[in-house]
């Protein structure tokens, strides 16, 4: 193929069939304990989206396109800046899943999220804003080279990164450059996992390294042998030796991660198209190699059916950088700055590789023939050597022309017994492009899976307990908190140096200021007890910051100068002198502090940010000049920089371009400024904005109150547009709001919704107490903002464990806007919990239809209030009325009430005789219709139907049928559990389990059953009960919050319940029942069964 000297890139409008979301909820949602993908499911500050449209349109999306002679890429700044599409043009193949609709399914953290392409997950999975815009900007270069820049902030926590997509010209991979930026100061977490798709069939592979023999789980719960399987994972019996790199070989949806490599390289192939993907990083950075599937059952043809139209099954071979399982965090310190490479490329030929570098991919087998080599390389070497060893000695060598469309086979005779006894290397241009000698095989140890963190109580030194709490902030555990830890240790020791910091940085992070003042003061007095200058300063740096933040600047400037006197602190706290000098004018000297700063970490884009501005302060304008230059070369959304150049009538409207008018980028550059102290600057980027944003005018007052400028006339006219704004998505959650908000509050007390936005912020942030009282200080004010009410019903419960008040503002808030189908939902979840009846609730939905429509997890609702209310056919009929989407993870709901609704069909149909309707029905019950939105998982038990199935077949005289239902009735586990998710068998199943087994006259199976179930529930009823430690996926936008040990309990009565059921005792498993029924008023299969004792 002919090279060019150039690659080219582009930016282009481009039409995609497109199944569009909905508006976004403007109620903040505050998911203290939602896990999702292992760790936390917070999402405030953004908004959720839970509505996606069934119907298909065209779409244009602005697209970016990258091309050389090989491969042509279309990356969608507009979704995340992910890799929509990566084409080899040399074999017409994408060798990333090509899907050709955008087709949002509920995967995302906030909601919607597509498959294809590679996606770039930061700071967590899956990525926040996957489904948002983000900056981008496109550049060329002398070589030929092109790049796509990709900037983004986590508005969760305030990182930044900055990818570059990269193409050169005759080479034949995507060079993927990640710069990570911690622009707070303090420690953040953070993961990285690119998520390519790979479309696959029966003859694909998942190509891990040679020397993987063992992968994980999320969380290493559990682990398995690889690739050959052979033991239960993911619940599913792989004991016979299963091939589990093999697609067609996975029933169920499955992840796995690479317990260790030490090579480079992850892919896959298809066999068949004889082409596949290769991603190769440093594996000293980039450990990560990870494959999830939905499996290929009818429960992953399903979610292949949500998530395209024709495009069919893929898997995500997923490739981590600072990390090698998830959710696996890793840290970044204030201002720290990580940089990394990684690259993506098709590759031909090679098969199984076992080797790869970003220059060439070898695979080496030893045949009855001899020695099969191939080779494929990424550019063209005309004179590239094959060279191949036995027992280190050279049997081969071949000079050969090797390239992306030239690939190099051969079998060479050899007379080596084992493929240990080879070694190939492939040379071109003179160097050493890739080389393998296999390893000789021993016994692989099984890795083990990771233990729950112990209770605070139980763990024996400070150490131990400070390493805990950190594992829980560092992981962003969902349901565990770090505060017990640190407590327990200062119980032990009040003046522990590292528990304090730790703590007072917690609280901090949450805006405890003066709370977090005291920690650090202790951490001091004892740090300082022998001498007055500690080899650690941290405590001193933190003090500095957390008198910064309550504008004590004096103070803080004698501790950040205390803190600097270390190597360690010495970044940041000169560049905090920085500002504080550049805020006192003093611009020669924060120039030369800011500049001990930028020796430590030149790369600190705030603290060049600062330097620009003090050389326009200090008229040295060249020098300004040059530095903006360089500034914008290291991070081209830096958007002080930027502004520095509207400021100095450069590039007027380049700010407004770059950062796309996105008004939180105005809020951080606004802030950055007054961070230096420079706020006639911060309210010149915040004027220039053309959004109407409350926190737009906030800030614009503050700023210009603090300046001391006869401005009265201007701050209360601000405070009034701020009034007036649309308080929709004004999600605060930043520190330095909470003193713009406060101050608010006391200049314009009048102004109800100040108090709403900060009562959000302090919620988010745990602080209860304060949000409760600022909510109602603001319906005091104006009592017709619903969001108010109905954030001060979920406090009162969950907190206040009030569920009238509850009950009284959600009503309230409902009433003021009937339009809200979240607030009905959450209205009737109250409900719900208070034990109001279904006939009751049943007329709250009938009456609202076409709200109830727009919400998948509200008809869900609906239909099982039907069930609940003994109307399975109404239940059905709506079922059947209604195209369901479920969430991620929370499978296996709606075809639970579609199997109890036609279970109760069929026994009618069997109290009126008609066996034959009922037989229809039951089957009908193992059949999960498309409208579902979800399959029948590999490994179901549905032992009831078949039972079911069997009793019919009895009363139509067809006793080898009945029979064999009954023996499929007893397939399963018949040991109890707790925690119940999609995957876990229902604790009935065991009840019909031993009714089959009476009805094949197996009665120590019976026994046996009822057993377990009744003992079970004798030894947990009074167990207490805590959030599991490894929940991997709870999805829900659970709003009010369970009592785990009163559930537990429930559960323990509904087990004896089933045990006495079974055993014919009527009347002890009706008490049972009912004493379930009592605790949870809506259990919907204790309620079911009490029923049947009736009858």
């Amino acid at each position: 193929m002919e090279a060019t000297n150039s690659a080219k890139i582009w930016e282009e409008d481009v039409v995609i069939p497109t199944y569009e979301i909905g508006t976004p909820d403007k109620n903040p949602m505050f998911l203290e304990k939602r896990v999702y993908q292992g760790s936390s499911g917070k999402v405030y500050p953004y908004p959720t989206t839970e509505k996606i449209s069934h119907e298909k349109k065209d779409k244009i999306w602005h697209a970016v396109y990258l091309e050389n002679e090989y491969l042509k890429v279309m990356i969608l700044p507009e979704l995340g800046g992910r890799i929509q599409r990566a084409y080899d043009k040399t074999n017409d193949y994408d060798f990333v899943y090509y899907n050709h609709v955008i087709k949002p399914a509920l995967v995302g953290l906030a909601g919607p999220w597509i498959s294809g392409g590679i996606e770039f997950n930061w700071p967590q999975h899956h990525r926040p804003t996957t489904y948002m815009p983000v900056d981008h900007l496109v550049e060329t270069h002398e070589d030929g080279s092109v790049t796509l820049l990709v900037g983004d902030v986590d508005q969760m926590y305030g990182t930044k990164v900055l990818t570059s997509f990269i193409l050169y010209p005759g080479k034949a991979y995507i060079e993927i450059r990640g710069q990570l930026y911690n622009r707070t100061p303090l420690p953040q977490t953070f993961l990285w996992w690119a998520n390519p798709a790979v479309s696959v069939n029966e003859y694909t592979q998942s190509i891990f390294p040679p020397d993987v023999h063992t992968v994980y789980d999320h969380g290493k719960r559990a682990v398995s042998r690889f690739p050959i399987a052979k033991g239960e994972y993911y619940k599913h019996d792989y004991s016979e030796g299963v091939d589990i790199s093999r697609y067609k070989n996975i029933p169920v949806p499955t992840s796995y991660m690479a317990e260790t490599s030490k090579y480079d390289f992850v892919g896959g192939y298809d066999y068949k198209k004889e082409a596949g993907l290769l991603h190769v990083a440093d594996h000293h950075f980039s450990p990560g190699k990870k494959q999830w599937t939905w499996g290929c059952g009818e429960f992953g043809k399903a979610w292949d059916r949500n998530l395209t139209d024709e495009d069919g099954p893929y898997i995500e071979l997923m490739t981590g950088v600072y990390t090698e399982n998830q959710p696996d965090f890793s840290w970044l310190k204030p201002f720290e700055e990580k940089v990394f490479t990684q690259y993506f490329m098709p590759y031909k030929k090679v098969g199984a590789v076992k080797n790869a570098s970003i220059h060439a991919a070898v695979n080496l087998e030893l045949t009855e023939e001899g020695a099969k080599i191939v080779v494929y390389a990424t550019e063209e070497y005309a004179d590239a050597e094959i060279v191949l060893e036995q027992n280190g000695t050279e049997v081969f060598r071949k000079q050969t022309k090797l390239s992306p469309v030239d690939t190099y086979e051969e079998i060479i005779p050899v007379s080596a017994k084992k493929v240990q006894e080879l070694k190939v290397s492939v040379y071109g241009h003179g160097r050493l492009l890739v080389a393998y000698e296999p390893e000789e095989e021993t016994i692989p140890k099984l890795g083990e899976p990771a233990e729950a963190a112990k209770k605070p109580e139980e763990i024996l030194t400070n150490e131990e307990l400070l390493l805990t709490a950190q594992h829980i902030e560092q992981h962003r555990h969902a349901t565990w908190r770090p505060d017990p830890y640190y407590l327990e240790g200062l119980k032990r020791d009040p003046g522990d140096i590292r528990i304090n910091q730790a703590y007072g940085m917690l609280l901090m992070r949450r805006g405890q200021f003066a709370e977090a003042e005291k920690h650090f003061r202790t951490a001091i007095k004892r740090l300082t007890w022998r001498s007055p200058n500690p080899y650690d300063s941290e405590p001193y740096y933190n003090q500095g910051l957390v008198l910064f933040y309550q504008n004590k600047k004096e103070e803080a400037y004698d501790a950040f100068y205390k803190a600097a006197w270390t190597n360690a602190q010495q970044e940041m706290s000169y560049y905090y002198l920085a500002c504080i000098a550049c805020g006192d004018g003093e611009y020669e000297h924060a120039l030369e502090l800011v500049e001990h700063s930028l020796v430590k970490n030149s790369h600190n884009v705030k603290a060049r940010g600062l330097k620009a501005v003090l050389l326009r302060k200090l008229n040295r304008t060249e020098e300004a000049v040059n530095l903006r230059a360089e500034n914008l070369e290291l991070d081209a959304f830096d958007y002080v920089t930027l502004f520095e150049n509207v400021l100095m009538e450069k590039d007027a409207n380049e700010f407004q371009e770059r950062s796309r008018g996105f008004y939180k980028t105005y809020l951080q550059t606004a802030r950055d400024y007054a961070e230096y102290g420079c706020l006639e600057e911060a309210i010149c980027v915040l004027k220039s904005c053309a959004v109407q944003q409350p926190m737009i005018y906030y800030y614009q007052a503050y700023y210009q109150q603090k300046l001391e400028e006869n401005s009265k006339d201007i701050i209360d006219t601000l405070y009034e547009k701020a009034e007036q704004c649309i308080p929709d998505y004004c999600f605060p959650n930043k520190l330095e709001d909470i003193a713009v908000l406060e101050h608010t509050i006391t200049a314009n007390p009048k102004g109800a919704k100040a108090y709403y936005y900060l009562g959000n912020l302090y919620y988010d942030k745990l602080q209860y107490d304060r949000a409760i009282a600022l909510w109602e200080e603001s319906i005091m004010l104006d009592a017709s903002y619903p969001t108010a009410h109905r954030n001060l019903a979920i406090a009162y419960y969950n907190k206040r464990k009030d569920a009238e008040a509850a009950r009284k503002e959600l009503e309230q808030a409902f009433a003021l806007d009937k339009t809200d189908s979240r607030v009905f939902l959450e209205l009737d979840q109250l409900y719900k919990k208070l034990g109001v009846s279904f006939a009751e609730r049943l007329k709250q939905y009938e009456a609202r239809e076409a709200l109830i429509r727009e919400r998948d997890d509200a008809m869900l609702e609906w239909v099982t209030l039907y069930n609940l209310n003994s109307e399975p056919q109404k239940a059905y009929d709506l079922i059947m009325s209604h195209f369901f989407r479920p969430w991620e993870g929370a499978e296996g709901r709606i075809s639970g009430q579609y199997k109890i609704a036609l279970t109760a069909l069929a026994r009618e149909a069997m109290q009126q005789n008609d066996y034959e309707r009922a037989e229809q029905l039951l089957k009908q019950a193992l059949q999960y219709p498309e409208n579902l939105g979800e399959g029948r998982l590999e490994g179901t038990k549905d032992n009831d139907i078949y039972y079911e199935l069997g009793v019919v077949q009895e009363y139509l005289n067809r006793q080898e049928e009945a029979r064999k239902y009954f023996e499929l009735a007893q397939i399963g586990d018949n040991e109890p559990a707790g925690a119940m998710y999609y995957y876990d068998q229902p604790a009935d199943m065991i009840l019909y389990q031993a009714l089959a087994s009476k009805k094949l006259n197996q009665m120590k199976c019976y026994y046996a059953c009822l057993n377990k179930l009744q003992d079970y529930g004798e030894r947990h009823l009074y167990d207490q009960v805590e959030d599991d430690f490894f929940a991997v996926s709870l999805p829900d936008f659970l709003i009010f919050e369970d009592d785990l040990t009163e559930k537990n309990k429930a559960h323990c009565y509904y087990l004896m319940g089933l045990s006495k059921l079974g055993a014919g005792e009527y009347a002890a498993a009706e008490e049972n029942f009912e004493k379930c029924v009592e605790i949870d008023f809506n259990h919907q299969k204790s309620r079911l069964y009490r029923e049947m004792c009736r009858k």
